[in-house]
């Protein structure tokens, strides 16, 4: 049980990766995770812990610095400590680069990067008092590779691997370890919702489009717990000599 009787902020915990992540953080024996959503994500706490007695489900805007320190004390007043976080909660609002707005290209970059940025320092700065922990980014391959009509995106994922390696740099000397991961293919509704995009734009059924999107070294799309696991690993003592690195976790499709 790496992660036994630790405690962790899991953003964009109301689904996809961010639901896997903290059910993988509970299959590693922590204590407890704060679930945190933009609303309260209470009934995928209820799917991950029934009983209710090792998630607490929270309700934040991952940009604002007063929910961020909100949600880290309530978490210490239920759980008693706090070990680190899990940045998942991310936007994506597909469209040309010449159509983009610039609206949505700023609440991209907001969430995905300041949202990352806000809640690394918030939980970083209860554990450089605590005697350090670990920050898990949720970067992707889109930031590696890059997609079209993902102009937005793609920067906005390319930007958390620089802050990953920035933050790594800057706060070793604090015990915090900080890695990210980049997934790719993962079995979501953020990438049922690309295919649901791309379906009367490329005159392809959104099935068939879902269900050329899995890595094809494996045959079909990642689970959101396999990325979970993946990320619990790196929570754990025994990543403490993997840092500031970006991990490709899209089963062979980047190949760095």
């Amino acid at each position: 049980m790496r992660l036994s009787d630790r405690v962790y902020v899991v953003t964009g915990a109301g689904g996809g990766i961010g639901q896997g992540a903290t059910r993988a953080l509970l299959e590693e024996g922590a204590r407890g995770v704060a679930m945190v959503d933009l609303t309260a994500p209470s009934e995928a706490a209820s799917q991950v812990d029934p009983e209710g007695r090792r998630t607490l489900a929270l309700s934040a805007d991952v940009t604002s610095e007063d929910d961020a320190q909100s949600v880290v004390a309530d978490s210490v007043k239920r759980f008693g400590r706090l070990d680190g976080v899990v940045n998942c909660a991310g936007v994506v609002f597909l469209d040309t680069a010449w159509e983009a707005s610039a609206s949505d290209w700023n609440r991209q970059l907001e969430v995905n990067v300041t949202g990352s940025f806000v809640f690394a320092r918030a939980v970083g700065a209860h554990l450089r008092e605590h005697g350090g922990g670990a920050v898990v980014n949720v970067s992707s391959n889109c930031g590696k590779v890059g997609y079209p009509n993902m102009a937005a995106y793609n920067a906005s994922k390319a930007a958390v691997m620089g802050l990953t390696r920035s933050l790594s740099m800057e706060w070793a000397t604090d015990g915090i370890n900080v890695n990210a991961v980049c997934p790719g293919g993962v079995d979501t509704r953020m990438l049922v919702g690309v295919a649901d995009w791309l379906s009367p734009r490329l005159g392809v059924p959104a099935e068939d489009l879902l269900g050329q999107m899995g890595p094809s070294q494996l045959g079909r799309r990642i689970a959101p717990l396999e990325v979970g696991r993946v990320i619990a690993f790196l929570l754990s003592d025994e990543a403490l000599i993997i840092r500031g690195q970006s991990i490709s976790i899209d089963g062979g499709d980047t190949p760095y």
